[in-house]
C-alpha cells in the first residue's frame, strides 16, 4: 500500500531554527515546490513580523500558501487544510514533489494524517457565544472553562490563545469528547502520504539567541511601522491576523498599553515559549526524523546528504 501513496516531504522545527534556507536547498535537490504551513504568512501586508520569505530568497523555487488572504479575513486549520490540499493537487499534476514547511504542527498534522473536520463545521452558534464571552470576561475566564472540561488541553494551550481555546471548547461541546484525547488518537494514525517528516532542531541556547536576533532584526526592518500601517488600514487588534507573535504586542505598544521596551521584551519571551511548545508538539508526533544541527557540525551539505538518504529509503526520491 505504501508505494501507492503519493510523496510528501515535511520540513518543520521551532521558529528561527533555519527552515527557510534548508527547504529551498531541498526543493532544488529533489525537484520540489514549497507549501507554507505557517498561520501568519498567509496574510498580505504582514511581512516583517511573520518573517515572510522574499522573492529573492525563493531563488526561483515555487512557493504556495503565502499572501493568499487579507489581514481582516479569518484563517484556521480547516481553511488551511482545504487550500493546502488544492495546492498539493496542482503540484502533483506538474509532476513535482511537495515540501510542506513551517512551524504550525497542527496544520501539518491535518494534512499529513488527513484529519476530517467536516463534523465540526455545522453549527457556529456556540463558537459565537464563546467569542462573546471572551470579549466580555477575558481570555482567563475562557481558559478556566477549558481547564474544567479538558485539563490536558488547557495545559498545552496558552491562556492568551483564544482561538485554540475556543476550538477546544467547541470540539468538546459538539462531540462530547476531549480534544486532547482526539489529538492523541490522531497522532497514532499513519500518514496518508508516502512521507518523511523532518524536524530541524538546535541547542536551546543557540535557538534562543537566534530568536533574540530575529526580533531585533524585525524592529530594525520596521515592525512598528508595519503594524501602524495595518491599524491605519482598519485591521483591529482582536482580529485573527493580529494574534501573531510580534503583532499583538506591537499593537498594544501603539495603543499605549506598553512601552516599546516592554513590548520587545514580551515578544522575545513569548517567542521563546512558543518555540518550546512547538518542540513539545513535535516530540509527541510519530515517525519524526530529528535533524539536530549540532550533530552535523552545522554543515548544510551533511544535513542535505542525510535527508536525501532518508528520502531514498522511503522511496520518495531515487
Amino acid at each position: 500500500m505504501e508505494e501507492n501513496k503519493r510523496p510528501l516531504i515535511v520540513l518543520t522545527g521551532p521558529t528561527a531554527v533555519g527552515k527557510t534556507r534548508l527547504s529551498i536547498d531541498l526543493a532544488r535537490a529533489v525537484g520540489g515546490e514549497i507549501l507554507s504551513a505557517d498561520s501568519m504568512q498567509v496574510y498580505r501586508h504582514m511581512d516583517i513580523g511573520s518573517a515572510k520569505i522574499t522573492e529573492e530568497q525563493m531563488g526561483g523555487v515555487p512557493h504556495h500558501m503565502i499572501d493568499i488572504l487579507e489581514p481582516w479575513e479569518d484563517f484556521n486549520v480547516v481553511i488551511f487544510q482545504k487550500k493546502c490540499l488544492e495546492c498539493l493537487e496542482e503540484v502533483y499534476r506538474r509532476g513535482r514533489i511537495p515540501i510542506l514547511t513551517g512551524g504550525t504542527g497542527f496544520y501539518i498534522q491535518a494534512v499529513l494524517k488527513g484529519i476530517d473536520f467536516t463534523d465540526n463545521e455545522e453549527d457556529s452558534s456556540y463558537r459565537e457565544e464563546l467569542e462573546a464571552l471572551a470579549r466580555e470576561k477575558g481570555a482567563g475566564f475562557l481558559h478556566e472553562l477549558l481547564r474544567q472540561a479538558d485539563p490536558d488541553a488547557a495545559r498545552s494551550i496558552h491562556e492568551n490563545n483564544i482561538r485554540r481555546t475556543i476550538r477546544a471548547l467547541e470540539y468538546h461541546r459538539l462531540t462530547g469528547e476531549r480534544i486532547s484525547d482526539h489529538n492523541r488518537q490522531e497522532r497514532r494514525k499513519g500518514s496518508v502520504y508516502r512521507s518523511c517528516y523532518f524536524v530541524l532542531n538546535d541547542s536551546r541556547d543557540r535557538l534562543y539567541g537566534r530568536i533574540e536576533e530575529r526580533v531585533d532584526e524585525m524592529l530594525e526592518r520596521g515592525l512598528v511601522e508595519e503594524v501602524r500601517r495595518l491599524l491605519e488600514m482598519g485591521v483591529k487588534p482582536g482580529m485573527v491576523s493580529m494574534q501573531g507573535l510580534g503583532y499583538k504586542e506591537t499593537a498594544a505598544y501603539l495603543e499605549g498599553e506598553y512601552t516599546l521596551e516592554e513590548a520587545v521584551s514580551l515578544i522575545k519571551r513569548d517567542t521563546r515559549r512558543f518555540a518550546k511548545r512547538q518542540l513539545t508538539w513535535f516530540r509527541r508526533e510519530q515517525d519524526v526524523i530529528w535533524v539536530e544541527k549540532g550533530q552535523f557540525d552545522y554543515d548544510d551539505e551533511k544535513i542535505m546528504e542525510f535527508m536525501l538518504r532518508c528520502l531514498a529509503q522511503a522511496g520518495i526520491v531515487p
